[in-house]
């Protein structure tokens, strides 16, 4: 059986072009397919030219090091050290003084979202609440609780790795399945890399008015990636990736590419609805809301479904592009996407070619019914994640690092950061302004931008922190340096001219609070250290809260000595951080402690998340209040 060439999944979605809305200035950089005929020619040729292999390579970027081992499950508390199937916390180092909101006539408490990077752009999670629900998801199955902790419904899903999104009386949940790698027969050209992965994509909009209940389910062609929600719209990405050419036996690559038809480029989803009880089904996208680079850069085709969850996945909406990308970041009004380009000698294993770049494309959503191809643009090097870019004031302020060292077979050349200002102007995004040398022969860890203000940690051996001037765009300054131990691979601003960073210190996981009132010399004001640990935050921002009411900070950890697999809760004061507790996740039936995934506030109540169950703490004190086993 035939199977089509492509490129190695990476991390990201494209839209598709609208030229009616493309500034005349500048030829757009996505070009849209005419038919579907003409998408099937772009495609052989591009197979064409792989051999049979993979379109565009990725080059990963390596999780900051760990230097201890996963610390050891722990004992088994005794009976009479458990109080309601949970150990309560160790006591409040510093009890908090506060008063906590609470529901009355009828009002819904404070509470805390999920921990995103734009305020008015929510992310997909495991857990959710609107203040009157808590909605989680493990273990495959949706759980909708109570705040005092009675789980009021429960829906067994299809699939792995599920996040969700909320909105009103809806919940859209997000699951991959089936993601394997795809067998690739000794002697076929494919690089020597990831192979590509077979996957389906499972969509379910369920109506939780009251019993949970599916009242739609899609399967999409392809791996989700990663999703954004302004307001009601969610945008789901999905990189469907056509299986590799293997001809057969006495038949040529060429001789295959040529029988190839538009299915082996182009998917389909099924939409079955159980409110109508009909089943649609639709290609991925319309041939012509498909485009691609002028610069070829693979076969995969990166897809986003516009959802509108006010109406339903039926109003879903889909555009698409034939090529690789890796990051995604969105404001309010715009999606940008950090794409790589094919590389030939990258893809056969032949050289590592000198000045990559980073080609970075915008697109326009602020218009719930469409997304809006308008400019592309480049920068030097490449992106760690997300919160790598930012924008502000309609310029895109980028950090990347140059030539990392984590490339095998890469040249001597010391890598460094730099800071780029990328501005629309018709279809580019042309750069503004630019500052270098960060972190010689170093690589960044962190990245956070903050109005006019910006400031990256590289790391090797020590931990500089640069404090960066963006007032002016076009000529953005490094104003500040500090260096210390460690690396914070985390930064967040807890207050006025305060961040927190969270990383580590050799073994031990580190949280520093950084005095920034003067970016020329920024300081640490004090740390917290936790010895032999790590803590999930340092690649999963979701795992980390901050309550700025009662100045909270909650997140994950594990520790080997003492052994220790829980939540730890921090007071920050502008001149101290101070342990307020700790929450275990343990249950009589099960010998070990489970690790906590996630926490929320609602009113005077803190939540924890783990696959064992939702504990209740006091947010003044951690103190026990309760315990929902799944």
């Amino acid at each position: 059986m035939r199977r089509l060439a492509a490129a190695v999944p990476l991390i990201l979605a494209l839209v598709a072009v609208d030229s009616a809305h493309a500034a005349p200035k500048a030829k757009p950089r996505l070009k849209a397919f005419s038919s579907c005929q003409s998408l099937v020619d772009y495609a052989r040729q591009g197979a064409l030219r792989t051999d049979g292999g993979v379109g565009v390579v990725g080059r990963a970027v390596p999780s900051p090091p760990v230097t201890i081992a996963t610390p050891p499950l722990m004992p088994a508390p005794t009976s009479d050290t458990t109080v309601g199937g949970i150990v309560p916390p160790a006591p409040a180092a510093a009890p908090v003084s506060a008063e906590g909101g609470t529901e009355v006539g009828g009002t819904i408490p404070d509470f805390s979202g999920t921990n995103t990077q734009e305020t008015d752009v929510d992310e997909p999670d495991v857990i959710k609440t609107d203040g009157r629900r808590i909605f989680t998801v493990t273990d495959g199955t949706l759980r909708v609780i109570d705040p005092s902790g009675v789980v009021t419904g429960t829906l067994a899903l299809d699939g792995n790795e599920h996040r969700l999104l909320l909105r009103g009386n809806r919940v859209l949940v997000i699951a991959n399945k089936g993601a394997t790698p795809t067998s690739v027969p000794e002697g076929v050209a494919i690089a020597p890399t990831v192979a590509p992965l077979s996957s389906t994509t499972i969509v379910t909009e369920i109506d939780v008015s009251g019993a949970p209940k599916v009242s739609r389910t899609m399967e999409v062609p392809g791996r989700f990636v990663d999703a954004r929600q302004n307001g009601a719209v969610a945008r789901l990405v999905i990189d469907a990736v056509p299986q590799p050419i293997i001809p057969p036996e006495g038949e040529s690559v060429d001789d295959a590419v040529d029988e190839t038809t538009l299915g082996d480029f182009l998917g389909r989803t099924v939409l079955k609805s159980n409110l109508s009880g009909k089943t649609f089904r639709r290609n991925l996208a319309p041939c012509d809301a498909v485009t691609h680079p002028n610069q070829f850069s693979g076969l995969d085709v990166l897809a986003i479904l516009t959802v509108d969850l006010d109406r339903g996945m039926y109003s879903l909406d889909r555009d698409g592009v034939m090529a690789g990308a890796q990051v995604v970041y969105g404001s309010a009004g715009s999606l940008y996407v950090a794409s790589q380009r094919y590389v030939r000698a990258l893809e056969l294993g032949t050289d590592v070619p000198e000045g990559m770049r980073t080609e970075i494309h915008r697109f326009d959503v602020s218009d719930p019914t469409k997304t809006v191809y308008k400019a592309s643009g480049s920068v030097p090097g490449f992106i760690l994640n997300s919160y790598a870019l930012s924008e502000f004031n309609g310029d895109l302020r980028v950090a990347s690092t140059d030539v990392p060292p984590w490339q095998p077979g890469g040249t001597a050349v010391a890598p460094s950061s730099r800071v780029t200002v990328l501005r629309q102007d018709g279809a580019k995004l042309n750069q503004v302004g630019a500052v270098g040398g960060l972190g010689e022969n170093e690589r960044i860890y962190g990245v956070r931008f903050m109005g006019e203000r910006g400031y990256v940690v590289t790391f090797r051996q020590v931990d500089p922190l640069y404090t960066l001037d963006l007032s002016d765009p076009t000529m953005p300054k490094v104003v500040g340096e500090l260096k210390i131990p460690g690396y914070s691979a985390y930064l967040h601003p807890v207050g006025e001219n305060l961040l927190l960073g969270v990383g580590r210190d050799g073994g031990n996981v580190k949280t520093s609070l950084f005095d920034v009132s003067n970016l020329a010399a920024p300081r640490e004001v004090t740390n917290l250290q936790f010895p032999s640990s790590s803590t999930s935050v340092e690649a999963e921002p979701h795992a980390f809260l901050f309550w700025a009411p009662k100045k909270l900070v909650v997140m994950p950890l594990q520790s080997y000595s003492p052994p220790f697999t829980g939540a730890v809760g921090i007071h920050v004061e502008p001149n101290a951080l101070s342990e307020v507790g700790r929450i275990v996740h343990h249950v009589d039936a099960r010998p070990e402690n489970a690790p906590v995934e996630r926490s929320l506030v609602i009113g005077d109540k803190l939540y924890s998340l783990s696959y064992l169950g939702l504990s209740t703490t006091s947010v003044d004190t951690l103190a026990w209040q309760g315990y929902t086993v799944f």
